[in-house]
């Protein structure tokens, strides 16, 4: 029910996150829906569902974190006290989900009975957020000079001075949150297009801001602007208590490593201007896979 009610019953809903795999990705586990169709959910039988529940909610699969003006000794009192009866059991093996990258461009469209104005959205495949971080993170930044502020470079460009869209922003992974993915993922550019938009202009857009980019390389000022504005976004979202123990409990899980949470600003500002234009030459038309929204909602 929520799914009908929060995703499929508005418009653009699941628009890229679910609509966009399935054109970039091969494999099943990285192209299906991650919610299930309604034909498996509906058939899906108890002994599955608790089949599902031993397997995948061990103890061993998760992490717990406490944040705030806490005693380590007290905490870990109360902390054995709620959960030490759970019974100990070891994680499931995680299997592999490598997906080869596209060696062509790949393009989408679908009508959405709900959505009044066209979109799109386009994605490259980034280097591995766990295995190769140092070589994720010039993407990370890249994503922040091409959409984030009125000044960025897409912005500029295709909202103030083309109005060829009227919204714009770019992120890593399809969630939106560059430090809470795995591998395969992608730098994902999104665009709302006003009354007879032409997707194929802002995609022909895109492609010369990035061969700009590529080809001139990067001011140092506008550079450090962008590291100072992702630095003061990263230390505003993890100085609520909730913000900090969801993010080290991310970071423990997936890499095991919660201490990365205060190295971030650091290592954001450590790209190099030569490292971001390396990534922007990286995402060419070839590699690159969109999904157009067609509006059926104008009435």
């Amino acid at each position: 029910e929520e799914i009908r009610v929060n995703v499929l019953n508005r418009p653009y809903g699941g628009f890229p996150w679910l609509t966009l795999p399935p054109v970039m990705f091969d494999t099943f586990p990285n192209a299906h829906d991650g919610y299930g169709s309604f034909t498996d959910l509906e058939s899906a039988t108890v002994d599955e569902a608790t089949d599902f529940f031993r397997r995948y909610y061990a103890t061993g699969n998760a992490v717990l974190a406490v944040s705030g003006d806490l005693d380590a000794a007290e905490a870990t009192a109360l902390i054995e006290r709620h959960f030490g009866d759970v019974p100990a059991r070891p994680a499931p093996r995680r299997p592999d989900f490598a997906e080869p990258d596209l060696t062509a461009e790949r393009r989408q469209t679908y009508t959405d009975r709900l959505a009044p104005l066209p979109a799109v959205a386009a994605a490259w495949r980034v280097p591995d957020p766990i295995g190769d971080f140092a070589g994720y993170l010039p993407y990370v930044v890249l994503a922040e000079v091409l959409t984030d502020g009125e000044a960025s470079r897409l912005v500029e460009r295709l909202v103030q001075r083309d109005r060829a869209v009227t919204g714009l922003s770019g992120y890593l992974g399809f969630m939106g949150d560059p430090f809470d993915v795995r591998d395969p993922t992608a730098l994902l550019l999104q665009a709302h297009l006003p009354p007879g938009g032409d997707v194929d202009k802002v995609l022909r857009v895109v492609d010369e801001e990035l061969d700009r980019l590529a080809t001139d390389g990067l001011p140092a000022d506008e550079l450090a602007r962008t590291q100072a504005r992702m630095a003061t976004h990263l230390l505003r979202d993890t100085d609520a208590v909730l913000g900090r123990a969801l993010r080290m409990a991310v970071l423990e899980q997936q890499r095991g490593e919660p201490g990365l949470l205060n190295e971030l600003p650091r290592l954001v500002g450590g790209v190099t201007t030569d490292q971001v234009r390396a990534a922007a030459a990286t995402l060419r038309p070839e590699r690159r896979a969109s999904i157009e929204v067609i509006p059926g909602g104008a009435r």
